[in-house]
């Protein structure tokens, strides 16, 4: 193979793949088999089955069993606005922006007292095995599950006070920000990391993906004067979402 040429299976996946895109093989149409492949492109079995594996870990053709391999419909991206806390009100972002845009949002949560891992105990400044409140979340639009979240706090600052869960009580529901400040605890800071990885399957059942499929993570950690007060991740699937983001110039 001559410097910088593609490798067969990657040549066959690369066309079959514009086919896919330019509407040559339309949504649930079946995939040439692997036969079919075989003798189309000139190419060994194994070049065929890599290349229909290619296609399969992008997302772009599903297996059905005892039927073969079929073109995916391709869902059309739609946004998750990422624009920070405004104070005009209390509730937290995701309330705030689905308010804005007129979509049907609702979610569900728990949350549960348990050791903090190492990578969270770093993120919070706290020893591992440090007592923290976790709280898993499953938001959806119009019935459809689009977002997951776990956050956690560390119990030695919310710990006895009215605030230490974070959907119950009198400021239940109301967002990092106002819960803090309920126990004097101003915070000043928001970072968010955002990077990418394949779904984890407990994930992907809830998301609605299939497995090989890519989800957007946006590690999220509220700070108050340098110290750390709530860490979260929230996971996105990649391929019906986009992140947007909107920051004010200063």
């Amino acid at each position: 193979m001559a410097f910088g040429e593609q490798p067969a299976y990657l040549r066959v996946a690369g066309d079959l793949r514009r086919k896919i895109v330019d509407g040559s093989l339309p949504p649930h149409t079946r995939l040439p088999s692997q036969a079919r492949i075989r003798e189309e492109y000139g190419v060994s079995d194994t070049v065929a089955l890599e290349a229909r594996k290619v296609l399969m870990a992008e997302g772009l053709v599903e297996g059905r069993s005892g039927s073969g391999t079929y073109v995916r419909e391709q869902p059309v991206p739609r946004r998750v606005a990422r624009s920070g806390y405004r104070t005009a009100g209390t509730s937290t972002p995701f309330r705030q922006e689905q308010a804005e845009g007129g979509a049907r949002g609702t979610w569900e949560s728990s949350s549960e007292q348990t050791a903090a891992p190492a990578e969270v105990a770093e993120r919070l400044g706290i020893a591992t095995g440090d007592r923290v409140m976790r709280t898993r979340y499953v938001f959806r639009d119009a019935g459809e599950a689009m977002m997951l979240s776990t956050s956690w706090e560390p119990l030695a600052l919310t710990g006895r006070t009215p605030v230490m869960l974070p959907e119950e009580g009198p400021l239940g529901g109301c967002g990092v920000v106002d819960r803090m400040a309920a126990i004097d605890v101003v915070v000043d800071n928001v970072v968010e990391e955002v990077g990418a990885r394949p779904g984890l399957a407990e994930e992907l059942f809830v998301l609605g993906g299939v497995p090989g499929h890519v989800v957007m993570v946006i590690g999220r950690t509220y700070y108050a004067s340098g110290r750390a007060v709530e860490t979260a991740d929230v996971v996105v699937p990649a391929d019906r979402y986009r992140i947007s983001y909107h920051l004010p110039v200063r």
